[in-house]
């Protein structure tokens, strides 16, 4: 697999699509750091995440044929994976105000982690970093992820949130006020949202189960 690597996401695609699906375990390997960073952007906790990255994976696999290369795979995955975060909050707000009799407006979702799981994330994603950019708001925090986190230019990000160029820049620039108090002296890009390398082996397990079926 190793020498196979250097294949860019399109020739992937396209030798997926006639039929070598084991390549298809480089496209999951190469995006799940990316869509991790996105998963807990949206503050999901890392089970939830993993399974919306499992998801998405599969989704992205069985519309390959669909992708049309107008924007980058990597920008056509993230809108998929936004699409997952957004329809699970959605179905759980449904759940919630069937539950209390449809009066969904007196109650807000919040999705935290807890007890061990919570020790478990604060380990593995930093403290510090992690606890100040998921208490600014979700426009900030998922404006700052796509660009410093993720590393997509201005014009892509404006694409997946469906904002204005300047909005992304005046997004980025408040996030980042608002961090920086916290976290000027611990912040490294790179190392926010880290995915360990065994739930990346989870990952990869279970979505190429499904694709070798």
């Amino acid at each position: 697999m190793s020498e196979r690597n250097h294949l860019t996401d399109e020739e992937i695609i396209h030798r997926v699509l006639e039929g070598e699906k084991a390549l298809f375990e480089i496209i999951v390997r190469r995006f799940n750091a990316t869509l991790y960073k996105v998963g807990r952007a949206y503050n999901y906790d890392l089970e939830d995440t993993k399974d919306l990255m499992q998801e998405t994976f599969i989704n992205a696999y069985n519309n390959l044929s669909k992708f049309e290369q107008r924007s980058s795979f990597r920008t056509w995955l993230i809108r998929i994976m936004l699409n997952n975060c957004y329809h699970k909050k959605m179905k759980a707000k449904r759940i919630i105000a069937h539950a209390i009799g449809g009066e969904e407006s007196k109650y807000a979702i919040k999705d935290t982690c807890n007890g061990t799981e919570a020790l478990i994330a604060r380990r593995e994603l930093g403290h510090i970093i992690e606890d100040a950019l998921l208490k600014i708001p979700y426009p900030y925090r998922m404006t700052f992820s796509l660009r410093e986190i993720n590393g997509l230019n201005v014009a892509q990000t404006a694409q997946l949130l469906h904002i204005s160029e300047t909005n992304v820049k005046v997004r980025l620039n408040r996030a980042k006020a608002m961090l920086r108090k916290e976290i000027s002296k611990v912040y490294v890009a790179s190392e926010l949202f880290e995915f360990n390398l065994i739930h990346c082996d989870q990952i990869v397990e279970t979505v190429m189960k499904y694709v070798n079926k």
